[in-house]
């Protein structure tokens, strides 16, 4: 029989079924370490782990030690305990470091002041490791002498834990690999190339959303990726940016004045005119506190990797949801803009990240659902004859919102950003070098005017290197000793792939 110990100890003490964990602690006769089929860790302690009583400030202190840290819990345990308590198991413990942590912890999480008897000295701690968690810019605490090392503040605070997966795509370093295609291809090539890519990444955008944009609205959105990077950090996302953008990118009809005040979700009509519902966003009164929050996160994300930096703000922004439409193509903004101001991308430069994901939608969908799943499972609402929902009971979701593990979704971006680099723009360069090619090629035999070759080498590629027979009057101009020389030119530089 095993005994439950650190968080699922609190959860269940406290009735907190609401919340699900990363990892279960239990204590048992020896260690053993097992994963689920949702990829959550379950820990058997030996018996020499087992905490000395069953208390919450003993569970608090062993969750802290040795379980991933969920603030929304903490939150909630906090707000149910009694706070003599804890100031009892402070005063006893020789001001240790676990018992500091509690006590930051818990003025961070609620707002309120613990009156401690007497100053805490020594050393400051990292609230949290370094070797578990991606850790933020450090702000000190006098107080209870922490290094607050957090990714945000009270408002917004995501946590990224350190996973195997996601350390090892941390690695990877795109900026010598994008410099390594800068030598492989001419400047020539990399201008249409790159061209080519802003315009596939903006229709790519629109196509996950199955929004077909007009002319005017697919410029409106490259002028928008072209100034990646270029915003002051301080107001990239203040609300009239932000609504600046939504702007830019949306059927002017449906363009907002500033941050949402309704209740937003996100559904679709299935077949049987049933609506399901995907997602439901935070409610209108915390839209502010969020962004605010979101604002905090960039700051003190400001020297971690910036694939985590691009996978927080964007993610972030795109759960917190604060318009009525555009939310989507702003995420995916935003991850080009953290890439281009942290340097790891070139201004002017594009990383093809919405194709990569247009084209492995289960794995988009997944990274979003991973998130959005366990907030279905709780959320309680109702909905008025106009389709209007109301979250019913807000105080015990706010903390999805709040404080949300977006480990799954950095990993994601992460590969997603790999796979771009080193698959997506090599097999783009690639393309364009060799239709470069052909075409000189194809002049060479004979000099026709750029839209007919072009043309001619469109119909090449879409019938695997043979001319069809239904375009070939197109060409009647041509013999067919002259088509057959083009055929097998294709065949050579494009290696007869089509």
């Amino acid at each position: 029989m095993h005994t439950p110990a650190g968080n699922v100890w609190l959860r269940t003490h406290y009735r907190l079924g609401q919340f699900h964990l990363s990892n279960e602690s239990y204590i048992g006769n020896y260690d053993k370490l097992e994963v689920s089929a949702s990829s959550q860790i379950i820990r058997i302690f030996g018996p020499k782990y087992a905490p000395t009583s069953d208390t919450t400030t003993v569970h608090l202190e062993f969750a802290l030690k040795y379980d991933d840290l969920h603030m929304g819990l903490l939150k909630q345990v906090f707000l149910h305990m009694e706070e003599k308590d804890l100031l009892n198991h402070i005063h006893s413990s020789g001001q240790g470091k676990y018992a500091r942590k509690m006590g930051f912890l818990y003025e961070y999480l609620t707002g309120k002041e613990l009156p401690i008897a007497k100053e805490i000295k020594g050393n400051y701690v990292d609230l949290l490791d370094s070797s578990k968690y991606i850790t933020g810019a450090i702000v000190k605490n006098g107080k209870w002498k922490i290094n607050d090392n957090l990714l945000g503040n009270r408002d917004y605070c995501p946590i990224v834990r350190r996973t195997k997966q996601l350390d090892d795509l941390l690695r990877y370093d795109v900026r010598s690999n994008i410099q390594k295609l800068e030598k492989r291809y001419t400047p020539q090539v990399f201008r249409r190339a790159l061209s080519f890519l802003y315009n596939k990444e903006t229709r790519s955008s629109f196509e996950i959303e199955r929004d077909t944009p007009s002319p005017d609205r697919m410029e409106r959105f490259i002028a928008l990726l072209q100034r990646a990077g270029i915003e002051n950090e301080d107001t990239l996302l203040s609300e009239k940016n932000l609504t600046t953008y939504q702007n830019i990118i949306v059927d002017p009809r449906f363009a907002n004045q500033g941050f949402r005040d309704f209740q937003n979700y996100i559904g679709e009509i299935m077949p049987n005119f049933i609506e399901k519902i995907h997602y439901i966003c935070p409610p209108p009164q915390m839209v502010q506190s969020l962004m605010n929050g979101l604002q905090a996160c960039l700051k003190k994300s400001g020297m971690v990797s910036p694939l985590v930096r691009a996978s927080v703000i964007s993610f972030g922004f795109v759960f917190i949801h604060p318009f009525e439409d555009g939310n989507g193509r702003i995420h995916r903004f935003l991850i080009h803009d953290m890439l281009v101001r942290d340097g790891i991308v070139p201004k002017g430069w594009i990383v093809p990240v919405s194709a990569h994901m247009l084209n492995n939608m289960k794995a988009y969908e997944q990274a979003l659902e991973t998130y959005s799943n366990p907030i279905l499972q709780h959320i309680r609402y109702k909905k008025n004859e106009a389709g209007e929902i109301e979250i019913i009971n807000k105080e015990e979701i706010v903390y999805y919102f709040q404080y949300p593990d977006l480990t799954a979704q950095c990993a994601y971006l992460a590969h997603t950003i790999y796979a771009s680099v080193t698959e997506d723009m090599p097999n783009e360069l690639d393309f364009i070098q060799m239709y470069d090619e052909l075409k000189s090629e194809i002049k060479n035999i004979v000099d026709m005017p750029d839209k007919h070759v072009n043309k001619l080498i469109l119909f090449l590629h879409q019938n695997k290197g043979v001319m069809p027979k239904k375009r070939r009057k197109e060409f009647s101009k041509l013999t067919d000793e002259e088509i057959n020389k083009m055929e097998n030119l294709y065949a050579e530089i494009f290696g007869g792939a089509g």
